[in-house]
């Protein structure tokens, strides 16, 4: 199935002129039924495709007795409801040719259907049905209790990068909610009840923290009149609990020891940056793609390819919609020194603090960067996802002129500014992912 969309032609990337793109998303729709529930449509005739995705504004910062259960949400919901058998959902997608999925982030989980058009009816009408009647029984939740248990031992328990991350998380944001594994931490996804589950998603998947987004070819009246059909029926919550997330202040370098069978040990470091919508936003992200962006970046070239003491290193600046982090990874080489690589990995980011970066460097970043952002005009989906995730974080749209300028803005010397700022050694996290002592005891996981 091809999915596309039109835009206008672009004059040369990294130059001072706006790039001429036409931004359809000027042309979304925002509806608000009277039970609170937001849909945003948006019409595109360019190919016979709709992407339907359903926001829930609920992710594990907002879990509070067991974690996990925002993720264990987006496996139940595909475990069939009141009218639809197990597994039903998605079949009858698959069966009319259409992509079915779901996700889950610290402060969202996402559900997403890409059909033709003529299949849109169906999609809404099954996705009303598992909000207003999902099962949520003993057999579901140990079904995919081992699901979830089994995907936290391949992706954390039995990876060193796993394991990092995990760590590096809960070390940094020591004092907030956004320190707990999206997927849970074992514990708490072995015993949670389906008392807790029942409450979790009575208190969640309630129409007026829901935001629909629609993309495609369709008519957006006939579409809104089914949806009012369809959830107009839900009832709201009277009140949406949130945990008080605040961020303390971290008042010196914090550090960390994993202890792992491997060759290979991993160095994970952290700062705390901003969170989604900050000024600071666009320079730190050509600070991450100079610093820590693919192969040509200065810690990759540093590290593995002049020292030759690391296998990889990568990082990014992570936004999420109430803080941030700065972070890098790297794979150290075996039989290299963990302790030599962490003293190249600080003596990178000390250059720049120093002697900052070049205007070429910057230029190349941000063509990058420029480049990522209009690919999110490539597909529906990108458009839908992009226009969904901006009107939860943000409350709106943010137009791509304005993005794009947020980039073209930022100078060497801004460059330099935020890597001063923020990564600094007192807001610094550092964990290190090795070997355990010759015949001693393995530490316990990080965080638990």
């Amino acid at each position: 199935m091809v999915l596309g969309i039109a835009w206008a032609a672009v004059v040369p990337m990294g130059s001072q002129a706006s790039p001429a793109i036409e931004d359809p998303a000027e042309r979304m729709r925002k509806t608000e039924l009277e039970n609170g529930l937001t849909v945003l449509t948006l019409e595109d005739r360019s190919t016979p495709v709709v992407s339907f995705q359903m926001w829930v504004k609920v992710g594990s910062k907002d879990e509070a007795r067991f974690t996990g259960l925002a993720h264990l949400f987006e496996h139940m919901m595909f475990k069939g409801s009141k009218s639809i058998e197990p597994e039903e959902h998605a079949r009858l997608v698959q069966a009319r040719g259409g992509r079915i999925n779901a996700f889950t982030s610290r402060d969202v989980t996402v559900y997403f259907e890409d059909v033709t058009a003529e299949s849109l009816p169906l999609v809404i009408e099954l996705e009303a049905e598992r909000v207003a009647n999902l099962d949520i029984s003993e057999k579901t939740l140990a079904s995919e209790r081992q699901v979830v248990l089994e995907e936290r031992r391949l992706r954390t328990e039995d990876s060193p990068e796993g394991q990092a991350f995990e760590a590096i998380a809960a070390l940094a944001w020591r004092s907030n909610t956004y320190r707990r594994p999206v997927i849970g931490w074992r514990e708490d996804v072995e015993k949670a009840t389906v008392q807790a589950c029942r409450d979790f998603f009575q208190a969640y998947y309630v129409p007026n923290n829901i935001v629909i987004a629609v993309v495609g070819d369709f008519d957006t009246d006939e579409t809104l009149e089914q949806i009012e059909r369809s959830f107009g029926r839900l009832e709201p919550a009277d009140e949406i609990p949130r945990n008080p997330n605040r961020l303390s202040d971290q008042r010196g370098e914090r550090r960390s020891t994993v202890h792992f069978d491997l060759r290979a040990p991993v160095l994970a470091v952290a700062w705390h940056a901003p969170a989604a919508g900050h000024p600071d936003a666009a320079a730190l992200d050509v600070a991450s793609q100079i610093l820590s962006a693919g192969r040509s970046s200065r810690l990759y070239r540093s590290l593995v390819y002049e020292a030759q003491q690391a296998l990889y290193a990568e990082g990014g600046y992570w936004e999420l919609n109430e803080a941030g982090l700065f972070y890098a990874f790297a794979g150290v080489r075996p039989g290299a020194s963990i302790e030599r690589v962490e003293r190249l990995f600080y003596s990178v980011i000390e250059r720049i603090q120093t002697q900052g970066v070049s205007a070429q460097e910057v230029a190349k970043a941000k063509r990058q960067l420029e480049v990522d952002l209009v690919n999110g005009l490539v597909t529906t989906h990108a458009l839908a996802s992009r226009i969904a995730r901006d009107t939860v974080t943000f409350g709106r749209v943010r137009p791509l002129s304005e993005r794009l300028e947020a980039i073209q803005s930022v100078t060497p010397e801004d460059v330099q500014r935020v890597i001063q700022t923020y990564l600094t050694p007192d807001q610094r996290s550092v964990v290190r992912v090795i070997a355990p002592p010759p015949d001693g005891p393995s530490a316990p996981e990080a965080g638990e």
